[in-house]
């Protein structure tokens, strides 16, 4: 007998507070530890999986038992992710990114996590649960952000096209025949599309190749781009030189972010019951953007900023900046996880490593299974109507004297409550 056919959401729901709180003060852990992934995007966002299905079960292959979503800006995949994730056994983790702009450091010039943007911040939010329905603060505020980002990608789109075609391509590209080419990739309903950049270069990469043939693109592409192509003929190579050569800052098709502020991104995360998380790039950039070091002036701004979580992507990192930087950041009171993202078309290993596919130190790894173990606490937590690892302010859940004391209470709760949706999950 399996419990494929349950949901996520039907087996952690009927799993009593008072039973979760006796099995972890009894020491519950899981069998084995599990293979963890706490950022990953699903589709339609731009990812290297073509569906859910196929995320959930390369995850089950590669025996990864945790795995988080980060989506932009519409969660309608969730319900679909947790019915797929529970006929696999592995526990999914449900969360969300958001693009802010902090216009004091704006005006500074100071790099925060976007190595080519001065003010750009990019946030996370951690076990979200507040997502169907949305709460209606919830709704208001990620409308604002949704009609932004639309009016500011429709903007890209028409004016990408005026350039190509001015250099010489007529692609016949509008904004919504790249969302008719998302809904047909993915299978997804229109309402649920949220185009980043990297759909529309996709779009336009294979208009291109399907209009020009095989033996004139590095002719073509040159026109295009104003300099010679690296590889024209590779649809990823050619996808980000269509984002450097044109759509970044200064360049022809170019326009100005709309993203929101801080404290907006900062509520949204709130609003849908989740952790804020700022995700660290560390050495993914050189130099390390300003903001990011030394990490004791970022831990001092991050709490100041009521974020109470960071997350490594850690395949940007080298293992001894990530070892130094977790250890700093959990001494100081943080939660600390890590993922893949998987926002590119490469189909990285779903388990993360470090750069050059370097393992993960191992001391550093239990530091990033505990994060992972907080927020699947914190996410049954407030689906049960009951405090979670940050409260609606974001303040420190109050019923712990000390971040030790909550860290380490959620950690075995998220502990007990995996190892027990392990249990019926699993095949008997």
């Amino acid at each position: 007998m399996t419990t494929a056919h349950r949901s996520y959401f039907d087996i952690v729901t009927a799993i009593r507070p008072d039973e979760l709180r006796a099995k972890a003060d009894a020491g519950l852990m899981p069998k084995d530890p599990p293979r963890f992934n706490a950022h990953v995007h699903l589709p339609p966002n731009f990812t290297a999986f073509d569906t859910t299905k196929q995320a959930v079960d390369l995850a089950a292959a590669q025996h990864v038992g945790v795995l988080g979503a980060s989506n932009y800006y519409d969660y309608s995949i969730y319900k679909e992710f947790g019915e797929l994730a529970a006929s696999k056994g592995i526990f999914p983790l449900f969360g969300l990114e958001i693009i802010a702009l902090i216009d004091d450091l704006v005006a500074a010039g100071v790099k925060i996590n976007d190595p080519g943007n001065p003010g750009k911040m990019y946030l996370c939010g951690k076990g979200i649960t507040k997502f169907d329905p949305l709460t209606p603060e919830a709704g208001k505020l990620l409308g604002q952000i949704r009609g932004n980002d639309s009016a500011r990608m429709a903007a890209i789109t028409e004016k990408l096209a005026q350039v190509i075609l001015y250099r010489g391509i007529d692609t016949g590209l509008t904004v919504d025949k790249v969302i008719d080419r998302v809904v047909a990739r993915h299978g997804c309903p229109r309402s649920t599309v949220t185009l980043q950049e990297r759909h529309i270069a996709q779009a336009f990469q294979e208009v291109i190749f399907d209009i020009v043939d095989e033996s004139d693109r590095w002719t073509a592409l040159e026109r295009v781009f104003g300099t010679g192509p690296k590889d024209p003929n590779n649809a990823v190579v050619v996808q980000n030189e269509i984002r450097s050569h044109l759509l970044k800052a200064g360049k022809p098709a170019f326009i100005p972010d709309t993203f929101v502020g801080f404290e907006h991104a900062y509520r949204s995360i709130l609003a849908l019951g989740g952790i804020p998380s700022y995700p660290i790039l560390g050495d993914g950039a050189s130099p390390v953007c300003p903001y990011e070091e030394p990490v004791e002036r970022l831990i001092d701004d991050l709490k100041a900023r009521g974020i109470h979580a960071v997350e490594f992507i850690p395949i940007r990192n080298s293992p001894e900046m990530l070892s130094s930087y977790a250890k700093a950041l959990r001494e100081a009171g943080l939660i600390v996880t890590a993922g893949t993202e998987h926002n590119t078309r490469d189909l990285l290993p779903i388990e993360p490593a470090c750069a050059g596919g370097e393992p993960i130190p191992a001391d550093v790894k239990e530091i990033l299974r505990e994060g992972v173990y907080v927020v699947a606490a914190h996410q049954y937590r407030v689906m049960q109507g009951l405090p979670g690892f940050v409260d609606e302010t974001g303040g420190p859940n109050r019923e712990y004297a000390t971040d030790e004391q909550r860290i380490a209470a959620f950690r075995r709760e998220g502990a007990a409550l995996v190892a027990i949706y392990q249990s019926k999950t699993s095949v008997c």
